[in-house]
């Protein structure tokens, strides 16, 4: 009978060592696929990434193939993230089946798949019936096209206008789109005839292609039932496949608890011991190898009791398990912290003293002989790093310097004969020193791994483009030329014996008026000031043109009081910083993640601020989540810089306590003293504190309305920074007002009240708005339900099972110890903390504290997390009695969830039998309607008209605004600021383009002159027309060519905005990649649109043609101030409508600049 596979318990592994010993392992042990088990599949993700990072460091040049194979979802699981789990459990399956053949040493390349111990024993398809459900493209493959697409939707993959997710196709003309549920990203296929032309990877969100492939493989969609595998994951492994099992004892607790937490009927193996002998019981003699990673050498079901230090145990039976011990050390162990009870400048002296000291060990060991390995994760943490061996004149003999992201340093030694046998290391060397960011900087980072990225476009962002994509039926909505009327829907018409798309709009006395798609670009949503429904707009009355001329004159009055507020701000002395200096520049190197262009912008907007001579008054806007805090970060880093100090204002103790600890660690390294005012502060720490802000040694004072109060005095402030700034009072804004006539202040919100969005969109405040997401972020998914024990339980244990954390929210201090009991209760195996703003500030950090660091799985507490609270790990949150809130709050709620990559849940319970009063209805329907990312103004606005916002601009411009809407107002406003600024953007002119051989949009072109009354003059004019005239042409986007209606409006609105030729060309280029080569109609709507753009560059006011003739209208005021050459009017001459379209661009062109 063949021996099972061998097993090895290897001791004294540190968990900072794991992934270079796995790594070393994988050298010493060849095989082409190895199975890496860690408790959960966080832990698993984390250790993905670290041995990509030891591969690199090892020099080995030989290929990684490094996968991850989930759990299976749970009933709980969300639809768009069960998909996705599924996805990546098809892409693990079929990275093994196409190494099912090798053996011996005919792999290229090894593939390590972690995963966890239920992931490990849950069923699989058949490998068989996988195979049939897989196929391959390749360019230039021979490929009937009708078979691809009958095979698309054998394999489930859902056809749709766009193809945004994986498992969705969609087909233009001769191209076609696929997302493979594989794959990272969409494929464009570009067919001629039944030849596969081209494939190209292609960005689902802006839907241009990319780079070109050589094939790509399509896999049966997961939503496809196959049959289950017999002998489970065995199938899918050939010969020579090792297992490691990290720390087996954690593994075996892990797994105990997931069992416990699953239905009793879940098929699982009943210990972690018998799945592993099940899994490999058919494998003997294949060459299999079992190990595990011990950090202490301690008894496990896997292998058994460490072995025996007896004087028996020499006559003991031999052991069927070997034991190597390694030599690993953390330099946690070597690395001292400053004790708690140090503040301010003592804790900043502290810190570079065990700084010191760490760094004279590490000199030692380098005069040992051992390698010293700096592993930093960019370039600026290297540079400070030298800097500070250079200050403390530390030399160290040939360190190395490497890029990557470590949780903590380790020394790998080669005492026990076992260790690096890395080729840059020579003979003799005892060893290696991995030295991180957390033993120079004692600062300790949250990692998020960079697993794999899945590229997606949420299901509105396409759908953002439109300023009325969120309309329904009935919504008020404002037309540019006719003025406030009812949304009736896309509808269909017939019009000259066709069906035209139209957009129906309803006025006074039930009057529609079909907007053609062509000029969906004069439609806005409308949102008044007030709760009252407006007055609809009559057709055919100049009410309209009179209420709008009334509001544009109004706001020629209050733009020229905005303007001399702004005049006396930009006149009051400020200090001017100086340019980012070298330290600046590293330190906006070391941040963690790749900031978002928004971001970039606000940055380099407050930083420009910051550097002129008049005081800064900035409002950052961006959703929850998006950087705000890394924008107020750098701009008081640059104040410290220069010579000033900084007051960081936030609402709440909770986040002034993680602004403190933000701040802190993303300054540790540099001579920066930060410190926090709150009640979390003991008297005596508060009178130093003050003090040192007195005398200047603070730099930066993170605190709530603490920092108001008279007893503190700056000796030099230079930048206050005001963050969830519509939390604050009036009472507090007086303050605000001192503050900003003599220095610099930023304010951070995601949902501004009215007032402040309002002076911030009329450009009495410089605004920044963060409106793109981080990469990989989704949505959160709401669910609005009665209450329900089954429910939340469920909620709960999904949360946990994927090794996150709950927020659970019940707003009464009076209960909330009753509702945590009864969690513990409901929900026995997880720990439940509690957290409200009436606790001891002692024992409401101490809470907080752990809960961050993961001892409370549950948090039972009050809207004290409301106001900016992130903790990446959190990603479900509970909110009992979701009708009591306002809108603005429940999405502030909201968003302290879903801070990372993985999936986020938010379930709105109700109380059962509680009804809902109308406007709690309309507030959830909002906040389930408001699910995307970045819908932070969206809600302000939406809360702005559902709760009125009064008389917010006084009672003659609040008039203004109810009768033209709060868009068109804001827009009028602005035109004339930058009217009364004379800037040139305000001089801009509207053209029109009235060509009579062209028919622009739906219909038939010769319906043109049907009806039209015939007498003599008509015929003679017909008669000179067909003298000099062309066959007349449409221009059009045809729904042949896009079908889908929002996709044409889409580019009827950006062809309606263009203002420059580029934006034309852009239009162009889009279209051809996305929907394939077009017609006729599409270069003609094109060729108007570049005449209209070249019109108003010229200053021309109107282009028109009568037969031959081309009449150009100059902007000067008078209506006879045509552009004529020798007193006639310029003749077209091309014998096509098209070539006509160009003559008219070339004469354009050749026009002078005005």
């Amino acid at each position: 009978m063949p021996a099972p596979p061998p097993r090895c318990r290897l001791t004294g592994i540190c968990p900072a060592a794991v992934p270079f010993v796995a790594e070393e392992l994988l050298r010493r042990r060849p095989a082409p696929v190895w199975l890496v088990v860690a408790p959960t599949l966080r832990a698993a993700e984390r250790r993905a990434e670290e041995l990509r990072l030891a591969h690199s460091l090892s020099g080995d040049e030989r290929r990684l193939e490094i996968a991850l194979l989930p759990p299976q979802p749970d009933a709980q699981t969300g639809m768009r993230e069960a998909f996705g789990i599924a996805s990546d459990r098809l892409a693990a399956l079929g990275h093994l089946r196409a190494r099912r053949g090798f053996s011996g040493g005919n792999w290229d390349e090894t593939l390590v798949l972690f995963t966890t111990p239920t992931a490990l024993f849950q069923p699989v398809p058949a490998i068989d019936a996988l195979a049939v459900k897989e196929f391959t493209l390749a360019a230039k493959q021979k490929q009937p096209f009708q078979e691809l697409l009958d095979r698309l939707a054998e394999l489930d993959y859902d056809c749709e206008p766009l193809c945004e997710q994986p498992g969705q196709y969609a087909v233009r003309g001769g191209l076609v789109d696929v997302y493979p549920v594989t794959a990272d990203a969409p494929v464009r296929i570009d067919f001629f005839g039944d030849e596969i032309e081209e494939l190209r990877r292609f960005d689902p969100v802006t839907q241009r292609s990319g780079e070109k492939l050589d094939s790509v493989v399509l896999t049966a969609s997961p939503s496809l039932e196959l049959p289950a595998a017999r002998t489970g994951l065995a199938a899918y492994l050939g010969p020579r496949t090792h297992l490691l099992a990290i720390d087996p004892p954690e593994l075996a607790a892990a797994y105990a608890d997931e069992l416990r937490a699953l239905p009793d009927d879940h098929g699982l193996p009943a210990t972690l011991a018998e799945g592993f002998a099940a899994l490999f019981a058919a494998r003997a003699g294949r060459g299999d190898w079992i190990g595990g990673l011990f950090d202490l050498d301690v008894d496990d079901e896997l292998f058994g009791p460490p072995p025996s230090t007896s004087p028996d145990s020499a006559t003991s039976a031999p052991r069927e398990v070997e034991t190597e011990p390694w030599e690993t050390v953390s330099l946690a162990l070597h690395r001292s912290q400053p004790e708690a009870h140090l503040i301010a400048e003592d804790r900043l002296n502290a810190e570079q003293e065990a700084r010191r000291r760490f760094l004279l060990e590490v000199k030692a060991w380098a005069t040992e002989g051992w390698r010293i390995h700096f592993v930093l994760p960019r370039d600026a943490e290297e540079a400070r790093v030298r800097e500070i061996l250079a200050e403390e004149k530390i030399k160290l003999p040939r360190p190395v310097w490497s890029r990557g992201s470590l949780d903590e340093g380790c020394k790998f030694g080669r005492a026990t004969g076992r260790g690096p046998s890395w080729s840059a290391l020579p003979p003799g060397c005892p060893g290696v020193v991995l030295v991180s960011e957390t033993e120079v900087f004692g600062r300790h980072r949250q990692r998020r791994p960079a697993t794999r990225r899945r590229a997606v476009a949420q299901s509105s962002q396409v759908d953002q483009l439109l300023d009325f994509a969120d309309l329904v039926e009935g919504d008020h909505v404002v037309h540019l030329q006719h003025g406030i009327g009812i949304f009736r829907g896309l509808t269909h018409i017939e019009s000259g014996g066709q069906t035209r798309e139209v957009l129906s709009v309803e006025f006074a006395d039930q009057i529609t008026l079909h907007v053609p798609l062509q000029e969906s670009h004069l439609l806005s949503r409308y949102v008044g000031l007030s709760k009252m429904k407006p007055t609809l707009a009559k057709l055919g009355s100049n009410r309209w043109e009179k209420t709008r001329q009334a509001a544009e004159r109004a706001t020629i009055d209050l733009a020229a009081t905005l303007l001399e507020v702004q005049a006396k701000r930009d006149s009051q002395p400020g200090h001017a910083f100086g340019a980012d200096t070298v330290w600046q520049q590293e330190f906006e190197g070391s941040f963690e993640f790749t900031e978002t262009p928004d971001q970039l912008r606000a940055i380099q907007d407050t930083k420009a601020d910051l550097e002129k001579s008049r005081p800064t008054d900035r409002l950052i806007c961006g959703d929850v989540g998006f950087g705000k805090t890394e924008v107020a970060i750098r701009a008081a880093f640059k104040a410290v810089m220069g010579g000033k100090q900084v007051a960081v204002l936030v609402p709440t103790t909770v986040l002034a306590q993680q602004h403190f600890n933000t701040f802190r660690e993303r300054m540790a390294g540099y001579p920066v003293v930060v410190e926090m005012l709150s009640r979390f502060r003991t008297r005596q720490e508060q009178a130093r504190i003050i003090a040192g802000a007195a005398e200047g040694k603070i730099d930066i004072v993170i605190g709530t309305h603490r920092l108001l109060q008279r007893d503190l005095a700056f000796r030099d402030l230079g930048l206050v920074v005001i963050d969830e700034e519509q939390r604050f009072g009036v009472k507090h804004k007086e303050a605000f007002k001192q503050w900003r006539a003599s220095v610099d202040m930023v304010s951070m919100s995601a949902t501004p009240i009215p007032r402040t969005l309002y002076m911030a969109l009329v450009g009495a405040r410089d605004l920044s708005v963060i409106e793109t997401p981080p990469v990989d972020r989704l949505p959160i998914q709401t669910v609005v339900k009665s209450y329900d024990d089954k429910l939340v339980a469920e909620a709960i244990r999904h949360e946990v099972r994927r090794g996150g954390q709950v927020f659970y929210l019940h707003n009464r201090v009076q209960t909330i110890e009753a509702v945590a009991l009864h969690l513990g209760q409901l929900v026995p195996e997880i720990s439940v903390g509690v957290g409200h703003g009436q606790m001891d500030e002692t024992e409401l950090e101490r809470v907080m504290t752990d809960f961050v660091a993961g001892r409370y799985q549950v948090l039972v507490c009050t809207t004290i997390i409301e106001s900016g609270l992130d903790i990446p790990n959190c990603n479900t949150i509970i909110i009992e009695g979701a009708d009591r809130f306002g809108l603005s709050q429940l999405y502030q709620l909201r968003g302290r969830v879903g801070r990372f990559r993985h999936q986020a849940y938010a379930y709105l319970l109700l109380h059962r039998h509680a009804r809902l009063l109308d406007h709690a209805r309309h507030r959830l329907n909002a906040i389930r309607q408001y699910n995307q990312l970045g819908a932070g103004f969206r809600i302000a606005m939406r809360d702005l008209e559902l709760r009125g916002a009064g008389n917010l601009l006084g009672p003659e411009q609040s008039g203004h605004v109810a009768g033209v809407g709060f868009e068109l107002y804001c827009q009028l406003l602005r035109q004339s600021v930058s009217r009364l600024k004379g800037e040139k953007t305000a001089a801009l002119i509207r053209a029109t383009v009235k060509l009579d051989f062209v028919f622009i949009g739906e219909g038939d072109p010769d319906t043109a002159h049907r009806g039209r009354k015939q007498d003599g003059f008509t015929a003679l004019k017909d008669a000179e027309m067909e003298g000099g005239g062309v066959e007349p042409i449409q221009a059009r986007v045809p729904s042949a060519y896009i079908t889908e209606a929002r996709l044409r409006i889409d580019i009827y609105r950006r062809l309606a905005i263009a203002e420059t030729l580029a934006h034309v060309r852009q239009v162009e280029a889009d279209l051809k990649d996305r929907f394939g080569p077009f017609g006729e109609e599409v270069r003609a709507l094109l060729a108007v649109t570049e005449i209209r753009v070249r019109a108003e560059q010229k200053r021309i006011l109107s282009v028109e043609t009568d037969g031959n003739r081309l009449k150009c209208l100059r902007a000067s005021g008078r209506s006879d101030d045509y552009c004529q050459l020798s007193g006639r009017f310029p003749r077209l001459t091309a014998p096509t409508a098209q070539k006509r379209l160009r003559e008219i661009c070339s004469f354009l062109n050749n026009l002078p600049n005005p």
